[in-house]
């Protein structure tokens, strides 16, 4: 056995039955499997040829015809023990420029920028730029009633960084968005640190432009490997997930890179992707059962 296949489904609609886990099995000329949830998340353990891995789940999850994701790795260095988390779309379900930008009518025209740079269509700090311009007079006190009224943890944010916590992990929420953002969201859900970019103020008011430098896709696989340095925790032992392409870089780097309810872009790059679970997902695939699960 050198490789464990993790399959999950939504916790509110379970449909990892033991029928399931059999044609998983069966497929993979599986060793043993284990049930990590009922109904929810299980382990089918083979033996694969290394680099194979991203091919042989996408055929598995093509071949099991149901709401289910697939992520195969190698057994060993499976727990991990550094997180560095998106936070917009992947630890909230929110983009939070597009929500101050409903603040002044603009949710449309500025989300339509936000969904380009998500997508890799245009440079991420250049599209921030002109964003940010356009919120230009808001007044700085609407982050506190954006935060409250419009914006929602992910399910399973708090099981994920709290459980990992729990077990000598380090967590950190790496963000292209704001601090006025990651701050309160940060200590909402248990995470060590943040780093995002500043929102200029002038007058009580948002002037319109971010500090430099920007924190996009270099800043985020930059942030890894100083963690993964500083925190002594090898790359092969850490976990980086996000949706949007300037995640890409700390995705492809990290020990285990994760494209959660991401772009097509990132999902078809990423090392596993999740479609259908929510963050617990991620507590799976480091071979965690539900009991084990530390919640809020």
């Amino acid at each position: 056995m050198t490789h464990v296949a993790t399959l999950i489904s939504a916790p509110t609609a379970p449909v990892v039955t033991d029928a399931l886990v059999a044609a998983a099995r069966l497929r993979l000329a599986g060793t043993g499997t284990d049930v990590l949830a009922t109904g929810i998340a299980a382990d089918v353990f083979a033996t694969l040829e290394p680099g194979t891995e991203k091919e042989i789940a996408e055929d598995l999850r093509l071949a099991l015809d149901a709401p289910v994701d697939v992520v195969i790795q190698p057994v060993r260095a499976r727990a991990k023990g550094l997180l560095v988390a998106d936070m917009d779309s992947t630890m909230i379900g929110q983009e939070c420029i597009d929500e101050l930008a409903a603040e002044l009518g603009l949710k449309t025209k500025i989300a339509a920028i936000t969904e380009r740079a998500m997508r890799g269509e245009i440079a991420f700090e250049p599209a921030l730029r002109e964003r940010v311009g356009l919120l230009a007079g808001l007044p700085a006190s609407v982050v506190t009633k954006v935060i409250a009224e419009r914006i929602r943890l992910t399910p399973g944010a708090i099981e994920l960084v709290r459980t990992m916590k729990a077990n000598g992990a380090y967590t950190a929420l790496v963000s292209g968005g704001f601090t006025v953002f990651t701050g309160p969201i940060s200590k909402m859900i248990g995470f060590d640190e943040h780093r995002s970019n500043t929102l200029i103020e002038e007058d009580g008011k948002l002037a319109g432009r971010v500090a430099e430098p920007i924190v996009g896709q270099d800043a985020k696989r930059a942030a890894l490997h100083e963690l993964s340095a500083a925190k002594k925790v090898p790359l092969p032992l850490t976990l980086a997930v996000g949706d949007g392409a300037n995640d890409l870089a700390m995705i492809r780097d990290s020990g285990l890179g994760v494209a959660y309810r991401a772009k097509p872009k990132v999902a078809a790059e990423a090392a596993a992707r999740i479609e259908h679970g929510d963050l617990t997902a991620l507590l799976y695939v480091q071979g965690y059962r539900r009991s084990e699960f530390v919640g809020a």
